[in-house]
């Protein structure tokens, strides 16, 4: 999958849309957007212009996310295309995606169903404001369907970087173990490794908003975590029964109840 480094630049405002151009070190090409009402109008033809229609639903998307007051005459941004990337798919919550850095090139891609025989990691976890502390659990499923289960108390006060203390704590603990699925309620660790990751290395670790991404540390620790191994990221909602996500959320609490 191609990677490629471009320039975002709002240039004017005309009515309610704003004038972007889109540039790579030759050429360049003009949209305009309407931020409200997510209107998006190609204004020429070029070679550069035919590579972005091509992958519109990600360039939408990346428009789509900006927050409104990221919407200014002036603002510029280097961001990363994944042209070829099936954008779609990868937000269908009910697919499992891939990460297999066990050889280079690195892959990554989606599936319905995941490998048999892996080790599942389950993670989860919680912050009560009334304790003002974190708790993280995370459950080992070996291929035997033989259980271990992890709980411990954890400074931060961030939900998503709990979640990704979690994930790491349970990567810590498989560092053995080539093949593994993490199983989250969380986006954000499902679409980190997989999706931000590879654009923030290139693209010096800016948001589309134009600011530096949070918890940058933790991230590479994590990326860092993952190498030579496949890993599968399996999302489940959150208080929905689900046996192993329900414990993890209630070890979690636990941990904090009983520091």
């Amino acid at each position: 999958m191609k990677r490629s480094l471009y320039d975002m630049i709002i240039e004017a405002k005309i009515n309610s849309s704003f004038l972007i151009a889109l540039k790579d070190e030759a050429t360049s090409c003009y949209v305009l957007y309407n931020s409200v009402q997510k209107d998006l109008i190609f204004l020429e033809e070029t070679p550069l212009s035919k590579v972005f229609k091509k992958n519109e639903y990600q360039l939408r998307k990346m428009l789509h996310n900006k927050r409104p007051d990221t919407y200014f005459i002036g603002f510029h941004l280097q961001f990363v295309f994944m042209e070829g990337k099936n954008i779609a798919s990868y937000n269908d919550r009910n697919k499992i995606i891939v990460l297999d850095k066990r050889e280079k090139p690195y892959k990554n891609y989606v599936l319905d169903q995941g490998m048999e025989n892996i080790f599942k990691l389950y993670t989860d976890a919680s912050f009560l404001e009334g304790h003002n502390k974190g708790g993280i659990a995370f459950i080992i499923e070996n291929p035997l369907g033989e259980y271990e289960l992890f709980h411990e108390v954890v400074k931060g006060n961030s939900s998503n970087l709990l979640e990704l203390y979690a994930a790491i704590k349970g990567l810590e603990h498989l560092r053995d173990q080539d093949c593994i699925r993490i199983i989250t309620d969380s986006q954000y660790v499902r679409k980190g490794l997989t999706e931000w990751i590879p654009c923030w290395e290139l693209n010096n670790w800016m948001t589309v908003n134009g600011e530096k991404a949070k918890n940058i540390e933790v991230w590479q620790y994590f990326n860092s975590l993952s190498e030579h191994k496949y890993i599968e990221f399996q999302w489940v909602k959150a208080h929905n029964n689900h046996f192993e996500n329900t414990l993890c959320d209630l070890y979690a609490k636990e941990a904090i109840k009983n520091d």
